[in-house]
């Protein structure tokens, strides 16, 4: 197995990455112990992802989740000092009221947060601001196809791009979101035929998730990853431990010892050095 890069990440490394074709490989965190783990295996990158409003909080989708979160969030994971490039999500509703507006709130995921990038949903209506976002000297990762905060408009979480005016309309996006200046593209659940032919047109990096292994990177959702839910997960996720399984059965056995009295034992127990009634007296 190939050592961990040692070197801490930044939009320019995931550039490099692709020149050399080096696949990247990213994964969503949302606290200090997943960031640690992350930079400790060599994540290339990590996504503050508004997917915290369905893995941490339950929702049924990810519009919910505000500004303050993601911040709050965005602390816990820079905390740990990653190796991994940072990329605060920006969640629905911080981006849609004004070019002003939505750069003060990208500003809060760096200046508080800690974030080294933004992502923001969105093709050709959200070019004004990531324009913003771009002068105000914030790297932006951008991100087509399935985009989760459209999920009302879209009817549900469907693929994107079967057809082909909404292929030409991904692909010419993409396209033009390389002009303005963003450093990768996410594409997400679209087919692996549209995304191979994006990512070779393009010289800055994709990074799939649901849009086949032609791409130049990899994100998944780190507790999907890990296996920590028994909830449905899409085709494209694959589970590369049973954790659900292991914590489910400390925490059974833990209940077992209480109940059991094995718990805790004399020797995880603080003793007194005299004999309580003679400590006591």
């Amino acid at each position: 197995m190939p050592q961990p890069d040692l070197e801490k990440k930044t939009a320019l490394t995931l550039g490099r990455k692709k020149a050399r074709g080096e696949k990247i490989a990213a994964v969503t965190a949302y606290d200090y112990p997943t960031a640690r783990l992350a930079s400790e295996a060599g994540i290339d990158l990590i996504l503050v992802g508004d997917s915290l409003g369905m893995v941490l909080q339950g929702h049924a989708n990810t519009l919910k989740v505000t500004l303050d979160e993601i911040v709050y969030h965005t602390s816990l994971v820079t905390r740990a000092e990653p190796l991994p490039l940072v990329v605060s999500d920006l969640p629905y509703g911080s981006f849609h009221g004004g070019i002003e507006r939505s750069v003060e709130n990208a500003c809060r995921c760096v200046k508080e947060g800690g974030a080294e990038a933004v992502k923001l949903e969105g093709g050709r209506k959200r070019f004004r601001v990531i324009e913003a976002l771009l002068d105000a000297e914030i790297p932006v990762l951008a991100h087509l196809g399935l985009t989760p905060q459209s999920v009302h408009a879209l009817g549900g979480f469907k693929v994107q791009g079967k057809l082909r005016e909404k292929a030409r309309e991904i692909h010419r996006d993409a396209l033009d979101l390389e002009k303005l200046g963003v450093f990768a593209v996410v594409l997400e659940s679209v087919p692996q035929e549209l995304a191979r032919r994006i990512s070779a047109d393009l010289s800055i990096p994709t990074i799939g998730i649901g849009a086949g292994s032609g791409c130049d990177g990899q994100i998944l959702v780190f507790h999907d990853l890990v296996g920590f839910t028994d909830l449905y997960m899409p085709k494209f996720v694959r589970k590369y431990a049973d954790t659900r399984t292991l914590w489910l059965g400390a925490l059974q056995s833990y209940i077992r010892d209480v109940q059991g009295g094995s718990f805790p034992s004399d020797g995880e127990s603080y003793h007194l050095k005299l004999d309580i009634d003679e400590f006591l007296r």
